[in-house]
């Protein structure tokens, strides 16, 4: 790439810009966000990739992406509405064992498809398809978590991001899969 090349991309605008207002998104809308997370054993199994193909294949938009380590703390802060469950110790345990890669999802219905395209919690009542259905085994690793309602998604999505770590920009593709007509 020549100088001139590299000053002329640099120069180029921008399409993206901060997420303006509700940094957790505005569910029943086009503008619906959730919160997904890849858990420990999708990260060690290398399956981040393959969840994220599925995503975005959906036709919703990645707004934000961010691998962490979390501490005990945070994980049951995370799952802090399963404190009473008798496999709560276990799962604060297991999410908190390794990095997890945390993503905001945007796009209609977002919410309930993306718990469809998840499968549900036990691999084994999942359906042929599904990620759980066709990546997991077992119930206590099930390589994904995501929102399961509007609130959870709001709470989660500024549980572990600030509104500055997301994106809202515009897709090429937008008019083809978001459209009403």
């Amino acid at each position: 790439m020549t100088a001139t090349a590299a000053t002329s991309w640099a120069a180029a605008p921008v399409a993206c810009k901060a997420a303006a207002g509700s940094h957790t998104g505005v569910p029943g809308t086009a503008k619906e966000r959730t919160f997904i997370a890849c858990k420990p054993d999708a990260v060690q199994r290398k399956q981040v990739g393959e969840i994220i193909k599925r995503f975005e294949a959906k036709g919703w938009k990645l707004v934000g992406l961010k691998m962490v380590h979390p501490s005990e703390a945070k994980a049951a802060s995370h799952y802090s509405d399963l404190s009473t469950k008798p496999f709560f110790g276990g799962l604060v345990k297991f999410f908190s064992s390794g990095p997890i890669v945390a993503m905001v999802w945007e796009g209609t219905n977002c919410i309930k498809g993306g718990r469809m395209l998840m499968g549900t919690t036990n691999p084994l009542d999942s359906t042929p398809g599904s990620i759980r259905g066709d990546l997991c085994v077992q119930v206590g690793r099930n390589i994904i978590h995501g929102s399961d309602g509007p609130e959870s998604a709001q709470a989660e999505i500024a549980n572990w991001f600030t509104p500055e770590e997301l994106v809202e920009y515009t897709t090429v593709d937008e008019q083809w899969v978001m459209s009403n007509n």
